[in-house]
């Protein structure tokens, strides 16, 4: 069965459960196994399910090579829990699955997820300052001058060269932008760019936008010290001192400023489990329970890094200032702590990158609601953190240019003349959506087709240009562009009738030749001189 990649898109998680269930009964071996005596038809051992699902999981686009051995246990204890394998006694319910040689079968028909339906979350309207609404008191200074209608082509004169009377104009000043009027404008565009890149219609169904707070974007953005992290303005939700000495001391191993490194052998394993313990505590994930959705969604990005490092850096904008910086803080320790070639093994069985991820996955990303699959998922995603968190980490700078030449072009003021038929204005920032690939070459074709249509009914109708020319025109048209030639003359009939045939007719006889009678030839006699 072909392992098909899961984009973005609502419910993920739960397409994502359906689609390994079908890979692994589609996948596993079923063999004839015996069990104290007795024989079992079309079962499998756990050591083969664990062996089967786990490669399944390593060479499949939505997980990685990076699923451990112990994350497949785990996902077969929850297949058991959820029915879709049984023992050979027919039990389930329970997560008692072990890594063993115990016999397990599909029961007739593993249950697939249905998707929930969710609450429509409606849309939030953003109002902003409109173009034409003026300040308040002598802010629109009419200048007194002979009226002239406007039109396009006037209005491009305008600027180019002098046309002999000036039309009447007044100065227009946009209403002064406040602060939340600022906070909304980063908010709608930062939610546009971040539909845009997830190619979706709409994030309703992944995002509940009345859930982002538009001041903590634009904390998150321009409230930052010289190495980009987060600067909080309440110090109470600062990390605790004793937490980033320890964060501290495993970065620059061996060498710890802040702590007198002790002497006994495991110190830094106490202060790993130390840092593990702080983080493990915390009633919610640093991503959000909010954001669950669209951070799963990106994952569906992951075969694109450059879609989904932006697509990362926009969703990490949308978090609380306080779990930006905590976030900032923890994965730039991981992926300094995995680089660390001086600090020792963390663990007598696991690669130290690998513990990390281990460790601190459902500390970064984790559901309100159990899902089956979150462990996955949030290790995928804290993988490619460690990899990139440079960028992701960091505030866009083409997202934050972009907007900050719209609230400042908001702010200028503008002239408006009497009958333009144009303000000037720049519209407001709009993005595509992505459609098929029929759709594109449907909208290629017939958008190339409707102007060479209007040229050839422009050559047919034209009473200006001689037959001959029009003949000579239409054969090089129908050369270069049969198909669009063959929709306006279907049949060599529709072609002739454009051309009708004249009707003969014969010169009349000159009257005048037949005036003399014919003579025969007479021979003369020829006079010699």
């Amino acid at each position: 069965m072909e392992l098909r990649l899961v984009g973005p898109g609502p419910y993920r998680a739960t397409r994502l459960w359906n689609e390994i269930i079908e890979l692994f009964r589609a996948g596993m071996p079923l063999r004839k196994h015996r069990c104290r005596f007795k024989s079992y038809e079309r079962c499998f051992k756990a050591w083969e399910a664990v062996e089967c699902l786990h490669e399944l999981l390593g060479s499949n686009q939505n997980f990685g090579p990076e699923v451990t051995r112990d994350q497949t246990v785990k996902l077969l204890k929850k297949f058991l829990k959820n029915h879709v394998i049984e023992d050979i006694k027919g039990r389930w319910g329970k997560e008692d699955f072990e890594d063993d040689s115990r016999l397990y079968r599909f029961p007739p028909s593993s249950p697939l997820k249905s998707y929930p339906k969710k609450p429509s979350c409606g849309k939030e309207v953003i109002k902003f300052p409109d173009w034409n609404e003026q300040r308040a008191g002598p802010s629109q200074e009419h200048i007194p001058v002979k009226s002239v209608a406007m039109n396009s082509e006037m209005w491009y004169k305008r600027h180019s060269i002098a046309i002999g009377e000036v039309p009447a104009c007044k100065l227009v000043f946009r209403r002064e932008l406040t602060q939340t009027n600022i906070e909304d404008i980063w908010k709608s565009m930062t939610l546009s760019r971040l539909q845009k890149v997830l190619g979706l219609d709409s994030l309703d169904e992944v995002l509940d936008t009345k859930l982002v707070n538009s001041k903590h974007i634009v904390q998150n953005v321009y409230h930052v010290n010289k190495q980009g992290i987060v600067t909080l303005e309440d110090k109470s939700k600062e990390l605790p001192h004793w937490i980033l000495s320890a964060m501290k001391c495993l970065v620059n191993w061996p060498s710890c400023s802040d702590l007198k490194q002790p002497t006994y052998s495991g110190f830094e394993r106490d202060v790993f489990k130390t840092i593990v313990d702080y983080f493990s505590q915390m009633k919610e994930p640093l991503l959000t329970f909010n954001f669950f959705d669209i951070f799963v969604s990106v994952l569906g990005l992951l075969q694109n890094p450059s879609k989904a490092v932006e697509a990362l850096q926009i969703s990490c904008l949308l978090l609380p200032p306080e779990n930006r910086k905590r976030l900032q803080l923890l994965v730039r320790m991981m992926a300094r702590i995995s680089l660390n070639q001086d600090l020792p093994r963390l663990s007598e069985s696991v690669r130290t990158r690998t513990l990390l991820v281990q460790a601190f996955s459902r500390c970064i990303l984790c559901s309100k609601d159990e899902i089956d699959l979150d462990e996955l998922l949030a290790a995928r995603l804290v993988s490619f953190l460690m990899d990139n968190y440079q960028e992701i980490l960091s505030v866009p700078s083409a997202l934050k240019s972009s907007i900050e030449d719209h609230v400042v072009h908001l702010q200028r003021v503008q002239i408006k003349y009497a009958g333009a038929d144009s303000d000037a204005a720049l519209p407001p920032p709009s993005f595509c959506h992505q459609i098929t690939t029929g759709e594109f070459e449907y909208q290629r074709a017939t958008g190339s087709q409707e102007p060479l249509a209007a040229l050839l009914e422009e050559i047919v109708m034209n009473k200006e240009i001689s037959v001959k020319d029009k003949k000579k025109k239409l054969k090089q048209f129908q050369k270069s562009y049969p198909e669009v030639y063959r929709v306006r003359f279907p049949s060599p009939e529709t072609e002739a009738m454009l051309f009708p045939e004249k009707t003969k007719q014969k010169p009349p006889i000159l009257m005048w030749a037949l005036k003399k009678p014919f003579q025969p030839f007479h021979r003369t006699r020829s006079f010699r001189m």
